[in-house]
């Protein structure tokens, strides 16, 4: 028997990341030594005293039982607490946080809980592409807004038509940026508030790189701005802040009725995390290793930024010097489309880079580099293709 697949997964977005690591895992089946800068993986373990933390609590038989729906009151607690340690933001714990088994199911569901077929949701142009499969999804409808480089990579809102914003029923936004780097502004984020009660248009705020700031910098949450519960939330990931990517640990905070929403179509779908996870998630929030820890994180991040930017700035080659996240995005040489230019990388220098259109429209005429190795390898990976000649 052959069974057909829905006509909703037919209007889902090719899956850009799996593409690229076909082709990258195609040159290493070659016996080709590729440094492999477009992946967006953390590279190091988890910190020994949440992995303590876990082992713990796995073997509690406690933890083997469900979970409570919407997740453990006190992970919400704990979640509340270090929004309001680190950022100032108050928030009930009972109707102002929602856990989640990894950010990118809150972006993807969203629009399932909250939005209607044919509503217009608002999308950076670079951005994270899972968004677009929520979109797809939720089976509404989205228009893109442009991250320029003049404008430091944040949305001029000037520049979003009047009929746009009155049709958008939700904007996303992620700073620190993936794929750019940059960062959001208290500035900006007090006149994005202004801008969504003028429209009625509520924020989303992906702060996956929340903790990655550099130059002794820590990047701004858009929950310190006075007025950002009224408008939206904001979705935190352990995923980059403590190297857990693959434990799926994460939770969002802010508006109750988005909240409300997002818990909702959770009880249909999950019965929230492991516990154990959740206890352990709680540990990694309040132990005192935590900061130490983070600290050496992004040292780490910011030792390879600097050491990738200086080696390419060598040979020409400009970056947009990241002031966050974990990427470095590079400009493409005259005559090549971000994608002839990353198959020429992986083609000639061994070298897998992820190029910017992959990202958007707004994307091309760049690559994303992941700085995801040692400094060693990432100064190699610009010689090799310094070789090839292609800057001035």
């Amino acid at each position: 028997m052959e069974f057909q697949q829905s006509k909703l997964l037919d209007t889902l977005p090719k899956q850009f990341f799996a593409n690229l690591v076909a082709k990258v895992n195609a040159k290493i089946a070659e016996g080709v030594d590729v440094i492999n800068l477009g992946q967006g993986n953390p590279d190091k373990p988890t910190p020994e005293y949440i992995v303590k933390s876990t082992q713990k609590w796995v073997a509690d038989p406690k933890t083997h039982k469900y979970s409570p729906f919407q997740g453990l009151p006190e992970f919400k607690q704990a979640a509340a607490d270090f929004y309001q340690e680190k950022y100032g933001a108050h928030l009930d714990p009972n109707t102002e946080v929602a856990i989640l088994g990894g950010s990118k199911i809150g972006l993807v569901e969203l629009p399932w809980a909250l939005m209607n077929p044919g509503d217009t949701l608002l999308l950076p142009d670079p951005g994270y592409p899972d968004y677009w499969s929520g979109a797809a999804l939720g089976e509404v409808k989205f228009e893109t807004f442009p991250l320029l480089a003049e404008n430091d990579f944040l949305p001029d809102l000037d520049k979003i038509p009047e009929a746009t914003a009155q049709r958008a029923k939700f904007m996303y936004l992620n700073y620190p940026n993936n794929p750019t780097g940059a960062v959001a502004t208290k500035e900006f984020y007090v006149k994005l508030v202004e801008w969504a009660k003028k429209y009625h248009v509520g924020i989303i705020s992906d702060f996956a790189y929340g903790a990655l700031g550099f130059d002794d910098q820590a990047p701004v949450s858009f929950m310190e701005t006075p007025g950002a519960k009224e408008v939206g939330v904001e979705f935190y990931t352990y995923s980059k802040t403590f190297n857990m990517a693959g434990w799926r640990i994460a939770f969002a905070v802010g508006n109750a009725d988005i909240i409300h929403a997002l818990n909702l179509i959770q009880d249909h779908l999950f019965v929230s995390l492991f516990p154990a996870l959740q206890y352990a998630a709680i540990d990694a929030l309040k132990k005192p290793e935590r900061d130490a820890e983070i600290k050496k994180i992004v040292h780490r991040y910011e030792k390879r930024r600097n050491a990738f930017v200086q080696a390419a700035e060598k040979i020409g080659w400009h970056a947009y010097v990241p002031k966050g996240t974990f990427y470095a995005w590079m400009p493409v040489p005259k005559g090549f489309t971000s994608e002839t230019f990353a198959d020429l990388l992986l083609d000639k220098a061994g070298v897998a880079v992820a190029p910017g259109n992959g990202f958007g429209e707004h994307g091309e005429g760049y690559v994303r580099i992941g700085l995801l190795i040692k400094p060693k390898r990432l100064v190699e990976a610009v010689e090799r293709i310094e070789k090839l000649h292609l800057f001035n």
